[in-house]
C-alpha cells in the first residue's frame, strides 16, 4: 500500500482538455483506494476575481505542513479539494518566482539528462517553470513527513510536467516516478502537419522528425522523462507502438476509462435527456426559423478544433453526403440535426439568436449555421469547412448542420448547459479521428448511453474491437477502418453507420443505447484501474532497488 501518491497534471483544476476527464474521473477511484494520501497538483491561474470553478480552498491534513513549507520565495500554494467526486485534495502552486532562475534550471537539465531547452517557444517556459514548481512541493511535502520508509509514488502527466519528474529523480531517487504520455509531441505535430504517421511509422526516428518540425525542446524533455522514469505509461496500444518508435521506450498501457458517478440514472437520466433534446431542437429552430419534431435525429461530435486528427473534416464531409443521400429518398421525412461542439476563437454569443430563444420566436437568422460569433471567421476551419461544401441549412435540407464555437460550461449564452448535460440527448455521436490515442469523447457519449461512431486508429475504439469485436448493434459502438489513405472510404463508412441508426426502429434502437452504455461500464475505473496498480508497483520496485544499491 502506498504511503503518499502524487499526481501533476496542467489540467489539474483546470478544465483545458482530454487529460483533465482522465484525472477528473479518475479521482473518485484512487481516493476510495488511498484516501488523503492522493494528492493532486495543478497549477494556480485564478484569482478572486476569476475563482477556479472546481477548487475549494479548504482545512486538509496538509494546513500542517503549508504553515511550514520550505518552498522557495515567490512559489506560493494554497490547498483545498477538487471538487469532482471523491474530492481529493489539490495543491494549486504559483510559479512564476521560478522565470529568473530559468537559464540556471535549464542548463542543470541539459547536463543531468540532454535536455534542449534552447529551441523552446509557446507554452515551454511556462509549463516547465509549473513542473518544477510541482515537483518541489512535492519534495517539501515528502521532507515534512521525514519518514524515509515511506512508498511514495510521484505521477506525472505529459511532457508539461516532465521537467518536474527529472527534479524529482535527481533530488529525491526513493521516490518512486511514474510517467504518462497521453499523445506524444512529435508524434500529433507529424499529424498535424499533415504528414501520415502509421503507413511509414517504421521510418520515422524521433530525434530526425523533431529537428524537421521545430520540436526539439518538447521532444526531447518528453524523451527524457519516458526514460527517466521508473515506469512510463502511455494510454493505448496504438499510442504505445507510436512511443517505442519515436521515444523509443516501450511504455506500459493503462488505458483511460470513466467515471459512471457523472451519469444521471433512471428518472434523472430521463429527465435530463427530454431537456437536453428540447434545448438543442429550441436552439435549431431559432437559428434556421424551421420546426423540428420530437423525433429529429440529433448528432454531435466534439472535442479539440483540429479538423485532420479529430476527424471533424470526415464528420462534415460525412454529413454532406448524408443530405444528398436522403434527399434522393422520399420516403424518408426524418429530419437530422447535426451540431459540431468544438471550442473555437469566439467573440459573444449571438443576440439575435439569444433574443429568439428569450422569445419563442422561430424566425430564420442570418448565417444559420453557426451560434456564436468568431473574432476570425473567415480563417475558422470548421466555419469554412460548412460554407465550402454548400450547406446552408435551407427548409428543404433533411440535414441541418450547426456550428456552436464555445465551451459548453453552463454559460455560453445560448444552450446555457453544460456538455455533460447535453450528452443524454444524442442519438449518434460521431468521432472519425485520424489521431487519436485513447478517445474520451467516444468513452463519454457511450457512457451517456449515445450509439457511437469512432475509428480503428483511437486507442477506444480499438479497444472496443479487441473486447467486444466488430458487432456494432450490440456493443453500441461503430468502429470504422482507417488509415493513411482511405479518407473517401472512411467518409462512407460514417454515413453508412449514420444511415444504420436513421432507420433504425424505437426498439432496436433502445437497445444498442444500452449497449453503448454496457461498454462504456466495461471501461469503468474500476475495472481499469488495476493497470495503474502495476504501474506503481514496477515504480516502487525500482525505486526501493536504486535505494538499496546506493
Amino acid at each position: 500500500m502506498l504511503d503518499l501518491l502524487f499526481e501533476t497534471s496542467w489540467e489539474v483544476c483546470n478544465k483545458v482538455g482530454g487529460i483533465y476527464a482522465v484525472l477528473s474521473t479518475k479521482a473518485k477511484t484512487l481516493h476510495d483506494r488511498y484516501k488523503d494520501k492522493l494528492i493532486f497538483i495543478g497549477p494556480d491561474l485564478w484569482s478572486a476575481d476569476n475563482p477556479s470553478p472546481s477548487f475549494r480552498e479548504v482545512r486538509t491534513p496538509l494546513a500542517a505542513w503549508q504553515r511550514q513549507a520550505h518552498l522557495p520565495d515567490g512559489v506560493r500554494v494554497r490547498v483545498g479539494r477538487w471538487n469532482v467526486p471523491g474530492k481529493p485534495i489539490a495543491v494549486l502552486v504559483t510559479y512564476d518566482a521560478l522565470y529568473p532562475y530559468k537559464n540556471e534550471l535549464y542548463a542543470e537539465m541539459w547536463e543531468r539528462y540532454g535536455v534542449d531547452s534552447l529551441h523552446g517557444y509557446g507554452d515551454y517556459d511556462e509549463s516547465c517553470m509549473f513542473a518544477l514548481a510541482s515537483a518541489l512541493v512535492i519534495e517539501s511535502i515528502v521532507k515534512w513527513k521525514d519518514n524515509p520508509d515511506m512508498k511514495v509514488v510521484a505521477h506525472f502527466d505529459e511532457w508539461t510536467t516532465g521537467m518536474g519528474l527529472l527534479h524529482v529523480r535527481a533530488r529525491m531517487p526513493r521516490v518512486a516516478t511514474v510517467f504518462t504520455t497521453h499523445a506524444t509531441s512529435i508524434g500529433r505535430s507529424i499529424c498535424g502537419n499533415g504528414k501520415p504517421l502509421y503507413d511509414y511509422m517504421a521510418g520515422y526516428f524521433g530525434d530526425q522528425m523533431a529537428g524537421e518540425l521545430n520540436m526539439q525542446s518538447k521532444h526531447s524533455l518528453e524523451k527524457a522523462a519516458a526514460h527517466a522514469a521508473d515506469a512510463f505509461t502511455t494510454v493505448s496500444e496504438v499510442t504505445a507502438r507510436e512511443c517505442e518508435q519515436l521515444l523509443e521506450r516501450r511504455p506500459l498501457v493503462t488505458p483511460n476509462a470513466f467515471e459512471q458517478h457523472f451519469v444521471p440514472k433512471g428518472a434523472r437520466y430521463s429527465r435530463q435527456r427530454k431537456l437536453a433534446r428540447q434545448r438543442m431542437l429550441q436552439v435549431a429552430g431559432a437559428l434556421t426559423g424551421q420546426q423540428f419534431d420530437e423525433d429529429t435525429m440529433i448528432v454531435a461530435t466534439s472535442g479539440r478544433l483540429e479538423m485532420r486528427n479529430k476527424g471533424i473534416d470526415v464528420y462534415l464531409d460525412a454529413l454532406a453526403a448524408l443530405r444528398q443521400d436522403l434527399e434522393q429518398v422520399n420516403s424518408l421525412s426524418r429530419r437530422v440535426v447535426a451540431f459540431v461542439l468544438v471550442p473555437a476563437w469566439m467573440r459573444s454569443p449571438r443576440a439575435d439568436l439569444a433574443d429568439n430563444l428569450a422569445s419563442g420566436h422561430r424566425h430564420r437568422l442570418f448565417d444559420p449555421v453557426i451560434t456564436h460569433h468568431l473574432h476570425n471567421a473567415d480563417q475558422d476551419p470548421v466555419y469554412s469547412r460548412i460554407n465550402a461544401l454548400g450547406i446552408h441549412n435551407d427548409p428543404q435540407d433533411k440535414v441541418t448542420v450547426i456550428d456552436v464555437p464555445c465551451y459548453l460550461n453552463g454559460n455560453d449564452g445560448i444552450f446555457n448547459m453544460a456538455y455533460y448535460d447535453l450528452l443524454p440527448g444524442l442519438d449518434v455521436a460521431v468521432f472519425p479521428s485520424y489521431y487519436e490515442p485513447w478517445g474520451y469523447t467516444p468513452l463519454e457519449s457511450s457512457a451517456f448511453g449515445a450509439p457511437t461512431i469512432t475509428t480503428d486508429l483511437a486507442g477506444f475504439g480499438q479497444w472496443v474491437l479487441d473486447t467486444f469485436g466488430d458487432d456494432s448493434d450490440a456493443s453500441g459502438i461503430k468502429v470504422v477502418h482507417r488509415t493513411d489513405s482511405n479518407y473517401p472510404e472512411t467518409v462512407r463508412a460514417v454515413v453508412s453507420g449514420l444511415i444504420n441508426l436513421y432507420v433504425m426502429d424505437d426498439k432496436m434502437m433502445k437497445q444498442v443505447r444500452q449497449g453503448a452504455s454496457d461498454t462504456s461500464k466495461a471501461a469503468s475505473w474500476e475495472n481499469f484501474i488495476v493497470h495503474y496498480d502495476k504501474a506503481y508497483e514496477q515504480a516502487l520496485s525500482r525505486a526501493q532497488s536504486r535505494t538499496e544499491n546506493n
